[in-house]
């Protein structure tokens, strides 16, 4: 009586839930799941959770609905009553919590929204998922199908959201256009959670934060330790019912959800998703595919919140080089040991690399810069962990009107110090080899938006020349990298030599598969994978493209007329400053904060042609790189001009004109032999066989001078232009008009015989 009694209410509570779209009713669904929570035990909760639940979750998020514009999340006024029913010391994470240790319910999550490598491995039905993360995925009697537990299933809708968001919010990259200007101040941490300003406040004059970012502080703070397992976690008591003897529990929690989060936000489309891919046996078509967008702002907070675990290793060791427990971490190259001791940056490393990778590579030319701003205050925080303070989660707590101890100190933050070396280190490819492809991201966008891409250039350069001591750090370990002796007397740098086969190996793996193609190559593409070239002393170094960037900068800024000029121009010398301490005073001159007019007005093309800093004039700088290796621009299309490219490298390769004609005249001489037998000569067939015999020859001779011509001066065939619009559009045109004229000749035929 009592099943049938449960059974029948959780179908009136979907019904009720299905139904609800005014605050009011939203209040009273929200309100009978709690009163049918707290009457029912969780034998009897599991009707609810399999009728009622996933039509909670649609409504909740606006699954249901392709614009999401009737999603409960989205109402401000319903903030507070939502996040007392989804808190973690909620009665709904209660009876979840019971149910799950039960066992009574499960879910298959529907395969076309889980993160696009998983679905890519699950068409292929390869290897199952649980052999290659067994942490987010358990093995199942179909490796099709992938089944949840009720708290695995809301979390995974919680973490597909963003995503689900920004994909709506940008249906179409090429159709974004540019937004309005904003300062480099905001997307730089001034508050230290997203969507979270001291100026935003409620009428009663409290802080304001939006309900996903609460649940998500709420849900990093309750399930994911930042110092240690074993520590006191917030909620602790009121949702999973733990003792001391299930320790080993809450860490699998702490990993799932830190692991849903990674692969749903950081991972996604990536075609190289796991570290070793290849060795795993495993692999996914490459494709110029960037993150989904809109995550700039949550991948932030997470990443924040995972760095108060490096934070924490950092500080106990006080005025020392270096933590204790993170070499211990280091050394041991072990995920379960960096789980168990509370420490997650060896987990999100690699993901968040290609994260920050990919959007640089493969924003599209067409979107908005605001996106890569998120992504770039990513960055930027992950590179200066030693600025975070320990109380920066305290305002979220005060919002939801809970407070929170810290593991870490909230005296925290301040510069960088001797004790940060390891961390430096350890995240290397961060200070040097992502700078330079983060430089190549500037020139090519340099045009959609000169002066915020100069403020996002002097932000990175502001974080790397924070410290002199940091600069030589990070001088010495290049330096290192590119010398061929194994060791040194010196037991400094034989310390910081141990890290170069780790910083090898991570740039062999953190940049796999990322590589150029023929019709989209850059100033940065032709050593990935090999080198690290910031301090490179060569044109395709640190130093010159920063230069070079500079430049065309200030070329840019002079063709524009603007309130914001001057400090434009100022922006740029601030620039050349950085440079110079970046490069130990190498610096181009100070352009005039109040410029004087141009004698002449500049071409766009002669501002985006590459300039070279130094005492060379204009004319005699050649541009550096193939002319068909140039990205393709508007003016192309696109697949019509990778296929010429193509066509012309083989017809180049076929032909010979690859490669330089060498200057060396063959010693050998040929002789053409007369036949002395003359009675077989006859008159006119002979004499028409040696005239086109000659014509052919004459044909040859220009074919074969022309090649040796081409050769000599460097020439190639290039169809490439053939890929323009315009020609496309002339020979469309042509064509169409043949096609007419042949149909109104035809029609006029046919009128004539009638």
């Amino acid at each position: 009586m009592l099943t049938f009694d449960s059974l029948s209410k959780s179908q009136e509570l979907s019904s009720a839930v299905q139904s609800a779209s005014a605050p009011s009713q939203i209040v009273a669904a929200c309100a009978s799941i709690e009163s049918f929570l707290h009457s029912h035990s969780p034998d009897q909760s599991r009707h609810f959770f399999s009728l009622a639940f996933p039509t909670l979750i649609s409504k909740l998020f606006g699954f249901d609905d392709p614009a999401a514009a009737n999603a409960w999340i989205h109402h401000p006024d319903l903030a507070q009553t939502l996040f007392s029913l989804l808190s973690p010391a909620g009665t709904l994470a209660g009876a979840i919590a019971a149910v799950d240790r039960l066992s009574l319910v499960k879910y298959v999550f529907p395969a076309e929204r889980l993160p696009h490598w998983t679905r890519s491995l699950l068409l292929a039905d390869s290897r199952p998922l649980s052999d290659l993360c067994p942490s987010l995925f358990k093995p199942s009697r179909s490796p099709s199908q992938i089944q949840l537990n009720v708290f695995e299933y809301f979390f995974f809708w919680f973490a597909y959201y963003p995503v689900s968001r920004g994909k709506n919010d940008n249906p179409d990259p090429a159709s974004v256009k540019r937004v309005k200007k904003f300062r480099l101040e905001d997307w730089t941490w001034t508050s230290s959670i997203p969507s979270f300003s001291a100026s935003k406040r409620s009428p009663e004059g409290k802080p304001h934060c939006d309900l996903y970012t609460r649940l998500l502080c709420a849900y990093l703070r309750a399930y994911v330790p930042s110092y240690d397992l074993s520590a006191h976690q917030p909620y602790r008591t009121s949702i999973l019912h733990y003792g001391s003897g299930y320790d080993a529990s809450v860490a699998a929690r702490a990993e799932f959800v830190v692991n849903t989060l990674i692969h749903f936000w950081l991972v996604d489309n990536d075609f190289s998703p796991l570290p070793g891919c290849r060795s795993l046996g495993v692999s996914f078509p490459a494709g110029e595919a960037p993150p989904a967008p809109g995550l700039g702002e949550v991948v932030r907070l997470f990443v924040r919140y995972l760095n108060l675990s490096t934070v924490a290793a950092f500080r106990e060791s006080g005025g020392e080089c270096g933590s204790p427990r993170w070499r211990t971490l280091e050394g041991s190259k072990s995920k379960d040991l960096a789980r168990s001791l509370g420490c997650w940056n060896f987990c999100v490393q690699r993901p968040l690399y290609r994260f920050l990778l990919r959007t640089f590579l493969f924003c599209p030319m067409a979107a908005s810069v605001k996106n890569v701003s998120q992504v770039l205050s990513v960055w930027a925080g992950y590179l200066e962990p030693w600025t975070m303070n320990g109380d920066e989660f305290s305002k979220v707590d005060e919002i939801n009107g809970e407070k929170k101890e810290n593991s870490v100190a909230a005296s925290a933050g301040g510069g960088f110090m001797p004790r940060w070396q390891d961390y430096v280190l350890s995240n290397y490819l961060y200070y040097s080899s992502l700078v330079m492809h983060f430089v190549g991201f500037a020139h090519r966008f340099l045009h959609s938006d000169v002066e915020i891409i100069v403020q996002m250039v002097l932000k990175v350069l502001d974080t790397l020349t924070s410290s002199k001591e940091l600069i030589d750090l990070l001088k010495t370990v290049d330096s290192l990298f590119h010398s061929k002796q194994a060791g040194s007397g010196k037991t400094m740098l034989n310390n910081l030599y141990k890290y170069i086969p780790i910083i090898r190996e991570q740039l062999q793996d953190w940049e796999d598969g990322l590589c150029e193609t023929d019709a989209d190559g850059s100033f940065l593409h032709e050593n990935w994978n090999k080198d690290l070239r910031l301090f490179a002393d060569g044109e395709d170094g640190g130093q010159q493209l920063l230069q070079l960037f500079i430049l065309r900068a200030e070329a840019e800024l002079q063709t524009i007329s603007g309130n914001n000029l001057v400090s434009s121009l100022q922006c740029i010398d601030s620039l050349k400053a950085k440079l110079g301490f970046l490069f130990d005073g190498h610096i181009i001159k100070s352009s005039s904060s109040c410029p004087e007019p141009m004698p002449h007005q500049q071409s766009r093309d002669e501002i985006f042609k590459p300039r070279r800093a130094g005492n060379h004039a204009f004319a005699d700088v050649k541009y550096k790189g193939d002319w068909m290796r140039r990205p393709i621009s508007n003016d192309e299309i696109a697949w019509l001009a990778k296929i010429l490219i193509r066509l012309s490298n083989w017809l180049n390769e076929s032909l010979g004109l690859n490669h330089a004609e060498t200057s060396q005249v063959s010693s050998t001489v040929s002789y053409v032999e007369v036949s002395a037998d003359v009675a077989h000569i006859c008159g006119p067939s002979e004499a028409l066989k040696v005239f086109f015999c000659t014509i052919g020859s004459w044909f040859l001779f220009l074919g074969a001078a022309s090649l040796g011509l081409m050769r000599k001066y460097g020439l190639r065939v290039n169809l490439r232009i053939l890929a323009s619009k315009k020609v496309v559009m002339v020979f469309v045109l042509y064509v169409a008009f043949g096609i007419l004229k042949k149909l109104i000749r035809a029609v006029h035929g046919m009128w004539g015989r009638i």
